[in-house]
């Protein structure tokens, strides 16, 4: 019983470092900085463009989890999404990761121009 649930979560894992992978491809980056650590956020960074420094606001605690739903929000806005895909990107990452990286969202630039000027 326990090798089907570490071969489910190996799978998983998988899933999304494949997803992630695609989701840097579609943005221009390369697909293997999705795999290494701290490294994977600067292009994140990039993707949705905000400045290197933004990496000290991951290291402070509780600060961090500000910055990080912003950042995702912002990698929501830069394929074209929305706020209610960038809460599936959050509380169901598993599902809409994929959906990002192998769907048919198309990369429009950091936070597709400030949400097409407000």
């Amino acid at each position: 019983m326990e090798f089907v649930v570490i071969i489910i979560y190996l799978a998983i894992i998988v899933l999304e470092i494949a997803a992630l992978w695609k989701v840097f491809v579609k943005a221009g980056k390369p697909g293997w900085a999705a795999i290494i650590p701290v490294y994977n956020l600067i292009v994140l960074l990039e993707i949705v463009g905000k400045p290197l420094w933004w990496i000290i606001l991951f290291i402070i605690p509780f600060v961090n989890y500000i910055f990080l739903i912003w950042t995702i929000n912002l990698v929501s806005k830069s394929f074209g999404k929305d706020v209610g895909f960038t809460l599936g990107l959050i509380f169901l990452a598993p599902i809409f990761w994929p959906i990002l990286g192998f769907g048919s969202a198309e990369y429009k630039g950091p936070a597709a121009k400030e949400a097409q000027q407000a």
